[in-house]
């Protein structure tokens, strides 16, 4: 077994072969770098060491690879004269047993299975149980010896991909990039308090009184929702009823939440009347117009702005900041110092070249402009990627102005950008290599012959980005989160605290069913009726009132315990509104119920792609459902 490991080790840490101008492969490191040829003698194969030579083999997508169907051509061998493995092709592909297409899944070709047990020959005896496990243990010795993390903690870390529908990323060709808190993670302080300033130096022109007011981001969280009528912020549950809320910046005491929004839910279809925050890019907003609220009902805004009410102070907030956003002020100064706004990623472009090398198409598709897109990215990208490569090489076709959501719905003019300074030119097809403004989704699909959920789209805003690419064009999609990492660290923290509470409201609910037992009992002894409850008939009515007096008093008592700590759910996330992906103990949030309708994978940025390789296969837990006999385990155990 060492032996295999270590001829693995140094199968697996031989750099990919890169093809020469002659046909010819030479090694190249990870910065491309030419490495000293290493020559391995192949001895008998064992079953460590095969499962080791297919998983590093795997990892290499520069290595010539047969299509299925086309096995044993002379083009399809390596320099040794020989090619292990075979692609299932589109021709090939079929549904498998978790609903998804096996293109592009790797196989072990026809001419080698017999040596490995194809055939029930070789080291393949013996039930196949057992030999996956112990497969599976040398494969955590190998990839502990390599340095590698393990797969299971990172998948369960706040650094995880977390999957709502399932998904193979090896059946995807093309992968599409939002760029702005996509690739591209900003300072929230910083960007959005400017965004803020700029905006509320615009209102102070119309004469709205703002220079007392500051930018609190802990305000307002993604996934709330804006009452433009009433001048309240929500948050509702996943079906729309609503569990918190604030009127201007103060919070809404629970009643009188019920009294408001009691007969109500929430239709994000009303656009007039709600506003869903969808990004990073809602706070500043939402920011400015709970603020103001505060202003309008203290009599404070200037008569002379005319009678407004609170959509109309929402417009009012809307104008300032679009304003800020057009004059191109805000953005200059980012342009200015990137590193001031921009959060650095080293692993990023790192992830996106892992995937290229595995034969994806890359796409940028961005609705900001052209200078602004090429600043941007050649501040966080250029400085991390090997060889003198620029951020443009790593995709085969970037589109900016695209005018998301439109983009994915209707087809605007295309053009050309052709010079670094942005001139450009009209054009009717895009072709790889291209720098395009404007344009459409449909245009991509027909440029690239890939169509539907061979495209996975990956973008921060549920709307703009993941919601309109599926809807429209069925395409594969993934939601960037970054708040998704302080929600886990915080849920991890919160957890001994749950554990106490859940608990409790286990005990007051068996306390509470013995209770309404002895109730009916007494209730049915009143109306002259059998209590058929065996305990309940031996008691005399004073017994039978004083036990339910004794359990009344526990269950009060225990509420005076869980209320509190129910109340103070989530404050390690946000004290005003409690977690991002919760309304209350159980229920999910709307946010929450958003990104499993339209995202099927979701995580807290595009780095997170490089733990997981380009060749992983996602799969969607278990959706619990109220029958489900497991449900009942926990109480069991109690």
């Amino acid at each position: 077994m060492a032996d295999s490991i270590e001829l693995a080790r140094r199968l697996c840490l031989q750099p990919p072969a890169r093809r020469t101008g002659t046909g010819r492969c030479r090694p190249r490191g990870r910065l491309g770098a030419p490495a000293p040829s290493l020559r391995v003698p192949r001895p008998p194969l064992s079953l460590s060491l095969w499962s080791s030579l297919l998983r590093c083999r795997a990892l290499d997508s520069t290595r010539p690879v047969a299509v299925e169907g086309g096995l044993g051509d002379e083009e399809d061998e390596d320099e040794e004269g020989e090619s292990y493995f075979a692609l299932t092709s589109s021709r090939l592909s079929r549904v498998d047993y978790l609903g998804e297409s096996t293109k592009g899944d790797l196989n072990v070709r026809r001419e080698h299975l017999d040596a490995f047990g194809g055939n029930g020959k070789s080291t393949l005896h013996g039930p196949i149980e057992e030999i996956a496990w112990q497969e599976a243990r040398e494969a955590e010795s190998l990839l502990r010896e390599l340095g590698i993390a393990d797969p299971f903690s990172v998948r369960h870390s706040p650094r995880g991909i977390f999957c709502t529908r399932t998904l193979n990323l090896r059946s995807i060709s093309v992968i599409g990039y939002d760029m702005d808190y996509t690739l591209i993670h900003y300072n929230v302080m910083a960007w959005e308090g400017r965004a803020y300033d700029y905006g509320m130096a615009n209102l102070k022109g119309m004469g709205f009184p703002v220079d007392d007011l500051e930018f609190d981001p802990d305000l307002v969280i993604r996934g709330l929702i804006m009452d433009k009528d009433k001048g309240n912020l929500v948050k509702a549950d996943r079906f729309g009823y609503i569990k918190r809320a604030m009127h201007g910046t103060q919070m809404l005491s629970t009643s009188a939440v019920s009294e408001i929004y009691g007969r109500e839910l929430v239709d994000l279809r009303k656009e007039s009347r709600w506003e869903f925050l969808n990004t990073l890019f809602s706070v500043s907003e939402a920011v400015m117009f709970m603020q103001m609220v505060d202003k309008l009902d203290q009599g404070l805004v200037p008569a002379e702005l005319g009678p407004l009410d609170y959509k109309g102070l929402y417009n009012a907030v809307c104008r300032a900041l679009f304003r800020a956003h057009v004059e191109g002020q805000l953005k200059s100064e980012i342009m200015a110092e990137p590193e001031r706004f921009v959060e650095p990623d080293p692993e990023l472009p790192l992830a996106l070249l892992d995937q290229k090398e595995a034969g994806k198409r890359l796409l940028l598709i961005t609705n900001s402009d052209y200078h602004y897109t090429n600043k941007m990215m050649n501040h966080a990208f250029n400085r991390f990627l090997p060889n003198d490569m620029a951020w443009r090489d790593l995709f085969e076709m970037v589109i900016v102005s695209a005018r998301k959501p439109e983009f994915f719905q209707i087809s605007h003019p295309l053009y050309e950008v052709v010079t670094n300074d942005g001139l450009m030119r009209p054009c009717f097809k895009a072709n790889s290599g291209g720098l395009y403004s404007g344009g459409s989704a449909q245009m991509v699909e027909k440029s690239l012959d890939i169509h539907g959920d061979e495209i996975l789209y990956v973008g921060d805003h549920i709307y703009t980005d993941v919601s309109q690419s599926k809807v429209h064009l069925r395409w594969r999609t993934a939601l960037i989160c970054r708040e998704l990492e302080d929600e886990f660290d915080a849920l991890i923290r919160s957890h001994v605290q749950k554990e106490q509470l859940i608990t409790l409201i286990q005990q007051k609910e068996v306390v509470g069913d013995l209770f309404n037992q002895l109730r009916l009992a007494l209730q049915r002894r009143t109306n002259s009726r059998p209590a058929q409850t065996l305990a309940a008939t031996c008691m005399d009515d004073q017994e039978l009132t004083e036990s339910m007096q004794k359990l009344l008093i526990v269950m009060q008592r225990l509420d005076e315990k869980i209320a509190p700590m129910l109340e103070s759910d989530g404050e390690l996330f946000n004290k005003r509104w409690g977690w991002l992906s919760r309304t209350g103990l159980w229920d999910k949030s709307h946010l929450t119920r958003q990104i499993e309708k339209y995202a099927d994978i979701y995580t807290s940025r595009v780095s997170n792609f490089l733990h997981y390789t380009p060749f992983m296969y996602f799969q969607s837990q278990e959706q619990t459902l109220g029958h489900d006999v497991h449900s009942y385990s926990r109480r069991q155990q109690h």
